[in-house]
């Protein structure tokens, strides 16, 4: 019951008399973008934000940034040794592609991404990623939770969890995506066991109005100066439910959304609005949906969005899965990811940025080096339409900025791409140098939950120091 006494406290007195949970979190709101940041940092932090880019589906790393000659002596030959289940296959399948040394560093680069390799001094190729399994989902989990199962929180989760936020007018974590259509789903964005105020804020990219990304974002009634009594009056009114209600997390969450809401009204307009870019910026990206969002990606960054996950998928909601067709469909993948992606690095270098925002371009795992035969085996079929199968023991990242070295290429696969074979790097192991970019240490971003303390990396990972600038 609304009190006489209660309706002169002051908006700051009531959240000084609430229980702990709510005034932690409503402070953090309220007085200050770093004052949620509980975490300390005993490393130096090279990066303070991420650009994740995720190629949905899966690229070939053999087609891109890990060139594989020994292939064409291998040609139709069966793959032998230990293999995660028998292929159904015409043997080893070379790549047609041609590569090309880039830049000064001279890494060799699939002539489907020529741009990415016009940038490459600026970027980092890990050669000898691994992962635990190869089947979509419960390596996309693995890629972006740490863990097979949907059990766990989302390394962006983790990342705002650690860091708090740089804009209290923005969501500090948000997934960007063209379709609500893709593997797995929100479990890749989770927040899981943590707070709900760690949780991303999703946005359907297909239409690029603000008014469709953001739903709501406009009261079309009420003035700022009217939302602006209205909100602290519900807040005065939450906050006395909340005292009640102590460390209720999702009800806390929630009454600092309204607070969130109310500010992104001014801020989303025109974080969220890339016609505000110049045509010459817009065109350098690309006028399709991976390219917008990349352009999108750039704007929250420098808007102080601490993480930005931008899923590569259409209306196949795992595009890169090239079973068929693969060397029809991949060039046309690429030259849609690479005009983008190179021109998000770019743009990020133009603006001074790029030395503290990292940004990861990378798949849940590779694609075999030998083909994907569904046809009769007494019918001889045509290399160009044949595909390639998950592959989880060897594939290739892109890393750029935020501290990773530039021009480098970093462990290696054999001389087939079958296995990561010197300096492997498992998931674990990028997830941890990730959060070591960023100040974090991954032994000790820990939280507790369930009578335990959780990390993201559970009791693996480590942090790859022969990358870092």
């Amino acid at each position: 019951m609304w009190t006489e006494s209660a309706s002169h406290l002051s908006r700051r007195d009531a959240l000084q008399r609430l229980s702990a949970g709510f005034g932690a979190i409503g402070l953090a709101g309220m007085l200050g973008p770093q004052a949620q940041a509980t975490v300390k940092q005993p490393i130096t932090p090279k990066a303070k934000r991420v650009i994740f880019l995720f190629m949905n589906g899966a690229p070939s790393h053999i087609d891109t940034f890990d060139p594989k000659p020994a292939l064409k002596r291998f040609e139709g030959q069966q793959p032998s040794g230990k293999l995660y289940k028998a292929p159904k296959t015409s043997g080893f399948m070379s790549s047609p592609l041609r590569f090309d040394q880039y830049g000064q560093s001279g890494i060799e680069v699939s002539e489907s991404l020529p741009r990415l390799g016009s940038i490459i001094d600026d970027c980092c190729v890990i050669r000898s990623m691994h992962t635990n399994v190869p089947n979509h989902e419960p390596a996309l989990l693995m890629m972006n939770t740490g863990n097979i199962q949907p059990i766990r929180p989302s390394l962006g989760s983790w990342v705002l969890y650690g860091l708090g936020t740089e804009n209290e007018n923005l969501p500090g974590f948000v997934v960007l995506r063209p379709t609500p259509n893709i593997v797995v789903g929100p479990a890749l964005w989770s927040n899981s066991f943590l707070p709900a105020e760690f949780q991303a804020t999703g946005v359907i990219t297909s239409d690029m109005s603000v008014d469709k990304l953001v739903a709501n974002v406009r009261n079309p009634v009420l003035s700022a100066g009217t939302q602006r009594r209205q909100i602290d009056l519900i807040q005065r009114l939450n906050g006395i439910h909340a005292a009640k209600r102590a460390h209720d997390s999702a009800l806390e969450a929630q009454i600092k959304s309204m607070e969130t809401a109310y500010r992104m009204q001014s801020a989303a307009s025109d974080a969220f609005d890339i016609s505000k870019e110049p045509p010459k910026v817009r065109e350098l990206y690309g006028d399709t949906p991976f390219g917008r969002s990349c352009l999108l990606a750039r704007r929250l960054a420098e808007s102080g969005v601490r993480y930005t996950s931008v899923y590569y998928t259409s209306s196949n909601n795992q595009p890169w899965d090239t079973h068929s067709d693969h060397y029809k469909r991949h060039p046309e993948l690429c030259a849609d990811s690479d005009r983008a992606s190179a021109a998000l690095i770019s743009d990020l270098k133009q603006r001074g940025m790029l030395e503290d925002t990292l940004v990861v371009w990378t798949g849940e795992f590779g694609r075999t080096p030998y083909s994907q035969e569904n046809q009769d085996k007494n019918k001889k079929s045509d290399p160009m339409k044949r595909g390639r199968d998950h592959h989880h023991t060897a594939f290739s990242t892109l890393l750029a900025g935020g501290g990773v070295k530039g021009g480098l290429t970093y462990g290696t696969s054999d001389e087939l791409g079958m296995n990561a074979e010197e300096n492997p790097i498992h998931v674990h192991d990028l997830h941890a140098t990730i959060l070591h970019l960023l100040g974090l240490d991954h032994e000790k971003l820990t939280y507790r939950y369930a009578g335990r303390d959780f990390r993201l990396t559970d009791v693996f990972g480590k942090v790859v120091t022969d990358i870092l600038a």
